[in-house]
């Protein structure tokens, strides 16, 4: 029996705006002096994404900022400046002004929070999540709310995970967790004995194992509770 939703929180609750977009990313680096090409935005992206898997789960500032590094240098980036525009940009995401809520999500947790399910947040990010709550007039709706620069461990490592279903009071297989990343959110939740449901908005299943849930909208997520 499910008691408790456990959610990411980018790009499953939350989804960036134009600062993190090809044009935000140069409108950033052009304060250093730093030029790139807009358009070749997504490539770099999905050329640094291997650089947010880590052996050793520990959550790094350092890590995020080599990302961004990594993103601005395969948009054609690069000196002195290059840097400062990925440290400015890393700092950036922290700020919930910049990022939007996925139009269903206020309906669906409070739905969720109304039929008696314990909610919690648990997000590899150094946002503040009770900034976060209050900025998208959440409050109240999450138990469980652990930031991965606030414990220490990054998803998929088990003890983020462990620590959410302490505060929560529930185990594991009392437990789902909700997000768009399978190697971070579904295997890490799978591995603890956890389920897991992927959102995959794009509608492609992004290599979820054959028995984890794949819904394109949180309106879809009670069904698998």
């Amino acid at each position: 029996m499910t008691r408790a939703v456990f959610f990411d929180v980018d790009f499953t609750l939350i989804h960036p705006g134009p600062a993190f977009q090809g044009h935000g990313y140069a409108e950033f680096c052009a304060r250093h002096g730093v030029a790139v090409d807009a358009q070749r935005f997504e490539a770099a992206v999905a050329d640094a994404s291997s650089l947010l898997h880590t052996d050793s789960g520990v959550y790094d500032p350092a890590i995020f900022v080599e990302y961004t590094l990594r993103i601005i240098e395969g948009m054609g980036g690069g000196g002195p400046g290059a840097r400062a525009a990925a440290i400015d940009l890393y700092d950036a995401w922290a700020a919930c002004h910049h990022f939007t809520l996925y139009e269903e999500v206020p309906e669906v947790l409070r739905e969720l929070h109304g039929d008696g399910y314990t909610i919690g947040l648990i997000s590899n990010t150094q946002r503040s999540l009770s900034t976060f709550e209050k900025h998208f007039a959440l409050d109240g709706l999450f138990a469980v709310a652990i930031s991965s620069s606030e414990h220490g461990f990054m998803k998929p490592h088990p003890s983020i995970f462990e620590e959410a279903l302490r505060r929560a009071g529930v185990a594991a297989h009392d437990a789902v967790m909700v997000g768009d990343s399978v190697p971070h959110d579904i295997a890490g939740a799978l591995a603890l004995g956890m389920r897991g449901v992927l959102v995959a908005r794009s509608g492609l299943s992004q290599g979820a194992p054959p028995d984890v849930p794949v819904i394109e909208s949180l309106r879809q997520l009670k069904e698998h509770l």
